[in-house]
């Protein structure tokens, strides 16, 4: 079944004609389904096919199109894109949000070069993280997929008739890109004499198996063609004859050419698809999930450069299909738009499959712990409650002075912690004084803090319609800022994100730089939630910098804090641990100076999450300690439940299971009391694998259904994970 984010265009030949139906998750089981006619006939298609092929065959030695082959080349695409796609598939491809999108096409579709779709704006393989998955006429035999245990598994097979020196330095480099990552993955290198019998006894050992060196089809059997190894092929019919026993491994990157078919004065001939596909087909059709072919000679080292910025985001915790599309950038990065060999890579596929699970950061073990920030309004005199009655009594106009008292009682009262009694006067003022807008965000902040994120919405859009009867401008677009939190906390991310956007646009009008800042320093999380850490940290360089240069206003300085703990967060997702604790101190530093206790339990965390990455546990449980200390002094429910779960994480480090057990237990406590399904999750998910690591596999399957459940709602690569693990559980012996 599709993922939850990931769209269907399914496209079936029927005569000379081609029918189309798109679909996403919620669509899939429907018990209809519409299909739509294509307006181009097949031998119109056929001929644009062609055409594509003569334009790539125009390239020059490098790989490189002349501007008005270029040009030529988009426009044939376009042609392609407006004689396939029907007027109701190409308005929801042109809308949609989502980016992974499963191409299911019958076998006779294969030769269209479909990544090369052009929309008027983008490449198909460039808009989307594009997958074929294609329909056989061939019966099918239930095929066994490979269940992969961490670390995973790669065999590199390099330059086995040794006379490919670039084949040799691509798998040496490949291999010495992931010394460092011996954690997550196992690698295997073999070189010139790799015979057929090798690799017929080895390639089930495998997750991965990266293929660099020459590939021979064979037009009249394709079942013959195959790679060329030191002694003979390695065959399609060889392939599917291993598949009758063991599983194969669950990606194969055949990085190689056809060279001995194709002739040296064009990249390609008008079976370059199905050349691929032979191949890929085998694989596929024994198990394979995942099939990277090249479908031209490509020159070096761009195949190399290919690669490694493919296997780089793989390993990050990128999507296969992702991290194709993130390789075919990086070639036009570093050789420019003209060179075409972008193209020259398809994927066999769900483009939406996760091989490594992202190591686990703060912002991915809860959202709303480490991101959250609470919209202070107070001055620098504000200790004394003298100074916040003349600073609300100028700031904050109302009718009834007892207003006045009210709201700066139930702002001390927060800072202690004390939510029911916040919600309680935060309400009987609202329903006194429904214009006194500095209610309605701490009412929406204190009903976050209790885990109840529907309400913080609800009163965060009151503050909005409030500041609109009111006309204030500046509190307005801090209710933006403040609806867009809760729409990134709960994964709504165009929501989020145009609210982000309506508050930097009336900031800039009302020439307000300190909401300018935090809308920035906003969106950077936004970014950090979606990965774009380069992005993130040139909006944090941004919002750090107006920040900075103001923070003899108290506002400023608090936002200087949360710019350098966002900073930190970007470093410890980049694997930068020095700097990231140089940043989290910095931030703390700052809190501590403006007495914002509440602040501290995140920069603890985070400080202790630097020390668990590098070994240093006590010091870790010591951050960590703190850090629940302040949050349980505050009631914050939410935070607590995450910290349970990071608390438990470390003690398995520390191989200590009993003590692990009895915080992931009161994780779950807490989370079934308040709204905390990631929370929840986590918790359900580390119970699960520590009752595996004792072998009691009822219970690890127990507390691992759970997690799977919520994860299919939130996290499709946790549910890939988890159901990895359910499969691997079902296969192992030696349990209770």
């Amino acid at each position: 079944m599709p993922d939850s984010n990931t769209i269907v265009l399914e496209i079936l030949k029927e005569g000379n004609n081609l029918s189309l139906s798109i679909y996403g998750q919620r669509e899939f089981a429907s018990t209809l389904r519409h299909y739509s006619r294509s307006p181009a006939t097949m031998e119109q298609i056929e001929h644009l096919c062609h055409e594509i092929t003569y334009l790539l065959n125009k390239v020059d030695k490098n790989g490189n199109l002349e501007a008005q082959s270029i040009s030529a080349l988009k426009k044939t695409g376009q042609l392609l894109w407006d004689g396939i796609l029907t007027s109701a598939v190409k308005e929801r491809l042109k809308n949609c949000e989502v980016k992974d999108l499963v191409l299911s096409i019958d076998e006779e579709l294969i030769d269209i070069p479909w990544e090369l779709l052009y929309d008027g704006k983008d490449f198909f393989c460039f808009k989307f993280n594009l997958g074929r998955v294609v329909r056989t006429r061939e019966r099918i035999n239930p095929v066994e997929y490979r269940s992969s245990g961490a670390p995973l598994k790669m065999l590199i097979l390099a330059n086995p008739t040794n006379d490919l020196k670039s084949a040799y330095s691509e798998g040496v480099n490949i291999k010495n890109q992931f010394d460092r990552k011996r954690k997550e993955m196992s690698i295997d290198f073999k070189s010139t004499q790799i015979d057929s019998l090798y690799v017929k006894k080895n390639l089930r050992d495998y997750d991965i198996v990266h293929f660099a060196g020459h590939c021979e089809y064979d037009k009249s059997q394709p079942q013959n063609s195959g790679w060329v190894l030191s002694d003979a092929k390695f065959t399609a019919r060889d392939i599917v004859a291993m598949a009758e026993t063991l599983s194969l491994p669950s990606l194969i990157f055949s990085n190689a050419c056809y060279s001995a078919s194709i002739k040296e004065n064009f990249l390609m001939d008008e079976d370059y698809q199905r050349k691929t596909y032979s191949l890929a087909w085998a694989f596929l059709f024994s198990g394979v999930r995942h099939y990277i072919g090249s479908i031209c000679r490509i020159e070096d080292p761009v195949s190399l450069v290919f690669a490694k910025e493919f296997y780089a985001q793989m390993i990050s915790g990128k999507s296969v299909g992702e991290s194709i599309r993130s390789a075919r950038q990086k070639l036009i990065q570093d050789y420019g738009a003209s060179c075409i060999y972008w193209a020259a890579y398809l994927l066999y596929g769900d483009p939406s499959f996760v091989f490594f699970a992202k190591k686990r950061s703060v912002l991915a073990q809860a959202k709303g712990k480490i991101l959250y920030r609470k919209i202070l309004k107070r001055s620098l005199v504000a200790a004394s409650a003298a100074a916040v009655l003349i600073w609300l009594y100028l700031w904050l106009p109302s009718i009834n002075p007892n207003t006045y008292i009210l709201y700066a009682k139930s702002k001390k009262l927060f800072s202690q912690g004390k939510n029911e009694s916040v919600i309680s006067i935060c309400q009987e003022i609202i329903q006194k004084e429904p214009l006194f807008l500095r209610a309605y965000p701490l009412l929406a902040d204190t009903y976050y803090r209790i885990g109840d994120k529907g309400k913080a919405l609800d009163y965060y859009f009151q503050y909005s319609r409030a500041c609109e009867k009111k006309g204030d401008r500046k509190s307005l677009s801090s209710a933006y800022l403040g609806i867009g939190w809760i729409y990134l906390l709960q994964g709504e991310y165009p929501k989020s994100l145009d609210f982000y956007n309506k508050a930097i646009t009336l900031s800039q009008e009302n020439n307000d730089k300190l909401i300018e800042a935090r809308a920035l320093e906003r969106m950077a999380v936004w970014h950090i939630d979606k990965e774009n850490y380069d992005k993130a940290l040139e909006l944090l360089m941004k919002s750090s910098e107006i920040n900075r240069q103001r923070q003899h206003i108290y506002e400023h300085k608090y936002g200087l804090a949360c710019d350098y703990f966002d900073i930190g967060l970007v470093f410890i997702n980049k694997d930068d641990y020095q700097a990231a604790r140089e940043f989290y101190n910095k931030s703390l530093l700052l809190f501590e100076k403006m007495k914002l206790y509440h602040e501290l339990s995140d920069c603890y965390f985070n400080i202790g999450e630097v020390c668990l990455y590098e070994k240093k546990y006590q010091e870790a449980l010591d951050n960590y300690m703190k850090g629940l200390s302040l949050d349980r002094q505050h009631g914050n429910q939410r935070n607590i439940a995450s910290d349970y779960n990071m608390i438990g994480e470390l003690y398995v480090e520390m191989d200590n299971l009993a003590e692990a057990e009895k915080f992931f237990h009161q994780s779950v406590v807490i989370c079934r009391q308040i709204e905390a399904p990631v929370e929840e999750a986590s918790a359900y998910s580390n119970l699960g694998l520590l009752y595996k690591q004792r072998k009691q596999k009822n219970k690890a399957r127990e507390y691992l259904r759970r997690a799977q459940e919520l994860y299919w709602r939130i996290s499709k690569s946790e549910y890939e994970k988890i159901k990895n693990e359910l499969l691997e559980l079902s296969g192992n012996s030696g349990f209770e």
